[in-house]
Parts: C-alpha cells; sequence; structure tokens
C-alpha cells in the first residue's frame, strides 16, 4: 500500500502559481518525491518556466515532518515543517527564496517525510512566481 497523495494547482497565472499538496499516510511515507515540476509551468505565451520562487508557504503537518528540498545533483534544503505543526511563512520581504543550489538544478521542488506513520498527515500551499 501507499500514502494517499493530491497535488492541486489552485492558481496559475503568467508570472504566479499557488499549488496545494496533501498526504494521508499509511506509514510508507515519502522520498524525494518531485512536487512542482517546472516543465510543466509554461507561461501563456509558450515560453518554458525554468524555476520557481517561492513567495509564501502555508502548512499543516500532523504526525510527521515534512522536508522541501531544490532538486539538484546533490539536493538543497529549503526547509522542514516539524511535526504537529500550523505554520505560514511570507519570504515577500527579502524577494522570495531562491533555488541556491549549484549542481545539475532542475528548479523542481520534491518532498520527503519524516517519522511518518499510519495516520498521520499534512496540507501544504506554495505560493511562488514563475522564473523563465
Amino acid at each position: 500500500m501507499a500514502d494517499t497523495v493530491a497535488t492541486q494547482i489552485l492558481f496559475q497565472g503568467d508570472k504566479q502559481v499557488v499549488m496545494k499538496f496533501t498526504n494521508a499516510s499509511d506509514g510508507t511515507g515519502e522520498t524525494n518525491v518531485k512536487k512542482v515540476d517546472v516543465a510543466t509551468l509554461a507561461s501563456f505565451r509558450g515560453q518554458p518556466c525554468t524555476s520557481v520562487l517561492i513567495e509564501r508557504i502555508y502548512g499543516l503537518t500532523h504526525g510527521m515532518e515534512v522536508r522541501l528540498l531544490w532538486e539538484a545533483t546533490a539536493n538543497g534544503t529549503i526547509l522542514t515543517f516539524p511535526q504537529n505543526a500550523a505554520q505560514t511563512m511570507s519570504f515577500d520581504d527579502f524577494g522570495g527564496l531562491t533555488n541556491n543550489t549549484t549542481t545539475g538544478k532542475t528548479g523542481n521542488i520534491l518532498f520527503t517525510t519524516l517519522d511518518a506513520s499510519a495516520g498521520d498527515s499534512y496540507t501544504i500551499i506554495l505560493v511562488m512566481r514563475k522564473l523563465y
């Protein structure tokens, strides 16, 4: 069996995308699962999206931790949501979180769950600016 996961695009414009991610765990968990695939975020003029900048994060975890990572040759940690937490984080004051990995960066965002047990869950919403 596997965790029950869902990805939903709540809004997508030429410059911004808002995505919601959920997981109801059976204890399996997730490891480096691609949640934001920038290749699927083309502009309305057909330009390929090459990366995203994270402006805000809304998160709720029950039981497990969730680590967000920039995909690269050596994945870079964006942040880790702790267990049993509800957090809202805004990075607008300094322009957002950018991908600071160096070698082999793809622009994609991965999720890894830690300490997942049956019945644990998370909901995370990312507000991102598309980069071309």
